[in-house]
Order: C-alpha cells, then structure tokens, then sequence
C-alpha cells in the first residue's frame, strides 16, 4: 500500500507554499523551501534591503520586530500579498492568532487562488483551536485549488482534531492518491485507521515509514497502544 512513499521534501522550518503532522509543525512547514526570507525573493519589487532585514528578524526570532516591520511595509503597500504573508507568519509565531488569521484572510481577499494564504489561515485556525472553522475554511479553499494534496491533507488533520477519523481517512487517502510522496499524510492516515480500529491498516503503514522516519513509526505505534 506504501510502495510509492518516499521522504517528503518538507521540513520543520521551511519556509510558504507546500507542506508535518502536529498543529504547529504543519503551520512552519507551509512556509516552499527555506525561511521568511524565501517569501520576499519571489517578489521582484521588494528590495535587497528590505529581505535582508525580513532574514535577521526572523534568524534572530524576533517575531515582534517582524511583524512590526511587515506592518511598516503594508502601511505603504497595503495590496503587497508578500506583505501580508510575512505579518500572518509572525503573528503566528507569537501565538496572535487574531492578526494572523485577518492578515491570511487579506491574502486570500487580493488573490482568491492562493494556496499559500489558504493553508495557513487553515492552519492557524487549527492553532487557535478551531478546527470546525478550519474544516469550513479548507472546504472552501478546494473549490479554487481543486487538487491540491496539501490542502487535502489539512482537511484530514482538521476532522482528526474534531474527532472525525472516518473523514479523515477519505482526505488522507484523496491526497496521498495526488502526491505519494506526502510522508506526513502517510502519517496522519496511519493514526486515523488506528483510531477506527483498522490496526492492520496502520501498521502497514508504520512499517513503510520505518525505513524513512523510525520515529514517527514509533508515534505512530505508541498510539495504536503498543500493537
């Protein structure tokens, strides 16, 4: 069943448009192959200057000089999505989930087809500790983008939140057949069958992540009660 999977390319700290499995690990992965820095690079008209002050804010962890600074920015470019990335992102990081959520929402207002925007207002919502809003949020998000596994795979985290493991095995399963390669989906799939009782199903699956990530198998395993 596990055949295709391989290593996902996302890790804990990189930086806004793709895909880990816990509430706050999923928020930072979004963010496509870095840090914060890596936002304003695909946005030609932001200068020099202002990437390499976004870099040392965000390398030193000073979340309330960054958003500060994206606040500074948006004053004189309020329809600057990048902008408004960067003040959602480190709004999270200090835990104001109210700022971050408006600020994710204005993405979306400016550009209805970003993934990006809607992911993470998804995932800061689950954050906050909505996951029923996020669940709405993210049923809405896949009228636009359609196929996308990221989002699918939020949709299954958000109904494992609310307890809806047999939903959430349907949005795992929708977005493992669009990307196999998708460990963290693998992983949330695994803890869901674990959670309606198909232990076989779960295992399966753990064994295949033995070979890429032995500690998540054994999360995985500690879940489904040692079995």
């Amino acid at each position: 069943m596990c055949a295709a999977m391989k290593t996902s390319g996302v890790v804990l700290a990189c930086a806004v448009l793709t895909a880990c499995t816990t509430a706050g690990q999923v928020l930072f992965s979004l963010l496509p192959d870095g840090t914060v820095p890596i936002l304003l690079s695909n946005f030609e008209r932001e200068s020099d200057t202002n990437r390499r002050r976004v870099a040392e804010l965000e390398r030193a962890g000073d979340w309330a000089g960054l958003a500060k600074f994206a606040d500074e920015n948006l004053e004189k470019d309020k329809v600057n999505t990048s902008w408004w990335l960067v003040a959602g992102y480190a709004n999270s990081r200090l835990a104001n989930y109210p700022r971050a959520i408006e600020c994710y929402r204005e993405v979306i207002r400016l550009e209805p087809d970003s993934a990006a925007g809607w992911n993470l207002l998804a995932q800061t919502l689950r954050e906050s500790g909505d996951s029923r809003r996020a669940v709405a949020v993210l049923t809405q998000a896949l009228i636009v983008l359609r196929d996308s596994a990221v989002t699918l795979m939020l949709l299954g985290e958000s109904y494992s939140d609310i307890g809806q493991f047999s939903q959430a095995v349907r949005q795992y399963r929708q977005a493992l057949d669009i990307d196999g390669g998708l460990t963290p989906a693998w992983a949330g799939l695994a803890r869901a069958y674990a959670k309606i009782g198909q232990l076989a199903e779960a295992e399966s699956i753990a064994r295949s992540i033995d070979k890429t990530d032995p500690s998540l198998a054994a999360a995985i395993r500690r879940e489904m009660g040692g079995k």
